[in-house]
């Protein structure tokens, strides 16, 4: 029988803030966790947090999980108090109209995403596509009042707490603070010593182009490389099959390729090959658009590494809210266990 989650250990994660190269909120609650499960913590000059668990043979394996969630920069306060905003990271702008954000200043302030009231849209404007610059942040503060506590640089996270909804999970920031529970979880039950030394890394700006990742990578130069992250789940009416890219449920995903990396076709087989042996459900996931963490481990370091990834089919994915099923999230920590502690045991050459 499969082991139950943690889902307040996950919901506490979900719900702080950590917009990009403002991960701090993010780092305090996985140093608490993994403090007694790894040999050696080392936070470098971006903020990346990397953990050593020491292995039987000198051998280096990188596993990444990005900290940082999508926001936005407050850019200017007009003099009536309305806050206007630059992005970090890809937003689905439609999906933002009347959404409480946080602004982080000297004190957390909640604002709702403004916009034209569609009482007085023409047609013109009703049949426009929304984008960024049509919004505004209403705090219901004055301006004399904000520049006490508000100022422009300040970062902006969703406001969503974690709900279940049946055998799912919802809430802001799944994306990618699911595979920061991971990679916590498959610490906390990884009990006998791994064949090689494990570098569990939880980085910073993956959503502003994968920076954090790089940066590890060239300073560890692993042999193997596990990237950790979301993807994709559009098994929603207005689909079909081929377009899907993954399905809730239907398990955690083997990364096939996505548009910055092609996985090792070596790593891509051992993984099929160790989630048969274990039962463990996957489904192969090729994402048409969208790169994650893999790619800096598998390309940025002298020689390369042989990468692979593990992905959780997500719904709603850069919207306000995002899905993930618990089953797909434990197979997830399962999948990345199982393939890390048996490393030693395939034959890697090519073939």
């Amino acid at each position: 029988m499969s082991k139950k989650l943690n889902v307040k250990l996950l919901a506490e994660i979900c719900e702080v803030a950590g917009a990009p190269g403002h991960e701090q909120r993010v780092r305090k609650i996985i140093q608490r966790e993994i403090k007694s499960l790894v040999d050696e913590i080392k936070i470098d000059n971006m903020g990346n947090i990397v953990a050593i668990k020491k292995g039987k043979k000198n051998k280096k394996v990188m596993i990444a999980a990005h900290m940082d969630e999508i926001g936005f920069i407050v850019t200017h306060i007009d003099d009536k108090g309305f806050i206007y905003f630059h992005t970090l990271g890809g937003f689905d702008p439609k999906t933002l109209t009347a959404q409480r954000v946080i602004i982080h200043g000297k004190e957390d302030v909640v604002g709702v995403m403004g916009s034209k009231p569609i009482h007085l849209m023409n047609v013109a404007d009703r049949a426009k596509v929304p984008t960024i610059k049509d919004y505004f942040i209403d705090t219901g503060r004055s301006k004399k009042e904000l520049d006490k506590i508000i100022s422009v640089g300040d970062t902006i996270t969703r406001e969503r707490e974690m709900i279940e909804m049946g055998d799912c999970l919802n809430c802001k920031s799944l994306d990618n603070r699911v595979s920061v529970f991971i990679l916590i979880e498959m610490l906390r039950e990884m009990k006998k010593k791994p064949p090689y030394d494990v570098y569990a890394v939880f980085t910073v700006q993956e959503e502003i182009g994968i920076r954090g990742a790089n940066v590890s990578s060239m300073d560890i130069n692993p042999d193997f490389g596990f990237g950790l992250d979301t993807t994709i789940a559009w098994d929603t009416p207005g689909s079909t099959k081929q377009e899907q890219v993954s399905a809730l449920g239907d398990g955690a995903c083997i990364k096939v390729m996505d548009s910055s990396t092609v996985c090792d076709y070596r790593m891509v087989a051992y993984m099929k090959e160790v989630a048969k042996k274990n039962k463990i459900k996957t489904q192969l996931e090729i994402l048409p658009a969208g790169g994650t963490d893999t790619s800096g481990i598998q390309r940025m370091n002298p020689g390369g590494s042989i990468a692979g990834a593990v992905s959780i089919p997500t719904r709603h994915i850069h919207q306000v809210i995002e899905m993930v099923h618990k089953k797909d999230v434990r197979a997830g920590i399962d999948l990345l266990k199982s393939s890390v502690e048996n490393l030693d045991t395939y034959n890697w050459s090519f073939k």
